[in-house]
């Protein structure tokens, strides 16, 4: 893992019509190929920090580079280096898997034959074949889930950021995701990945970073955070660093 995947310079954000800034001189390095967790308590700043890396959200100072690129320059380029699987569906709910990932292929840059041989395989992978040709708006919370990676991935990005990718699903849908983003990694993709599913992220993750009221307050290697800290597991470690009182978010 010599190249860095992503690398978070000094990164100042706030919110238009807000005072406080919500990062401040936030530093963050991702190596390729690594499977990286991101986890903190509501509006802590884990979802508006993977829009920032992915070009959603503008930042005011410091900057985000993608495989040594910063996403202020060549967007084009540097849009076809990752693929975002959000939390929100990001698909037309009234058109078919092969639709939408016929219209996503092309606007990630395939042509043709490339976006149906892809589009084949992703059916395949996500067990999707049956059904490709029916309205999304008719399946299940776990088959929309597959369609919605699908899309994410269809391009074959070198980093994929996901953003609760198994919200809601059943145990079968979440362990066949979770098994099917490990393939991924194996073949190369950068994994940054955010969940409240702590238990599945001990699965997924090798290194991980807390992230509480827009500051890094725990980052490296789950093995070594929990031995530091004299802990079992991610949920006692995340109580540990973050505290166990509710928050009004």
């Amino acid at each position: 893992m010599d190249q860095t995947a992503l690398k978070v310079e000094h990164l100042y954000f706030r919110y238009p019509g807000q005072d406080r800034m919500l990062f401040s001189d936030l530093n963050l390095e991702i190596a390729a190929g690594e499977r990286f967790g991101l986890f903190g308590p509501n509006g802590a700043g884990k979802t508006t920090l993977i829009s920032l890396m992915t070009g959603l959200l503008s930042y005011e100072r410091g900057d985000i580079w993608l495989l040594g690129n910063t996403i202020k320059s060549k967007r084009k380029e540097v849009n076809k280096l990752f693929g975002f699987v959000p939390q929100t569906f990001s698909f037309y709910q009234e058109l078919s898997p092969v639709a939408n990932l016929e219209f996503f292929g092309a606007w990630s840059g395939l042509n043709k034959k490339e976006i149906k041989k892809r589009t084949n395989e992703l059916m395949d992978i996500m067990s999707l074949q049956e059904v490709k040709n029916k309205p999304v708006e008719q399946f299940s919370e776990g088959m929309k889930r597959r369609v919605n990676l699908a899309i994410g991935i269809i391009h074959s990005p070198r980093i994929l950021f996901l953003d609760e990718p198994t919200v809601g699903v059943d145990v079968q849908t979440r362990h066949g995701i979770i098994g099917y983003l490990k393939e991924l990694n194996k073949n190369g993709t950068t994994l940054v990945y955010t969940s409240h599913q702590l238990s599945e992220a001990e699965g997924l993750c090798k290194k991980i970073a807390f992230i509480n009221e827009g500051k890094i307050i725990a980052c490296g290697d789950i093995d070594v955070l929990l031995a530091d800290n004299k802990e079992k597991g991610l949920e006692e470690l995340f109580l540990n660093l973050t505290g166990k009182d509710f928050r009004n978010q």
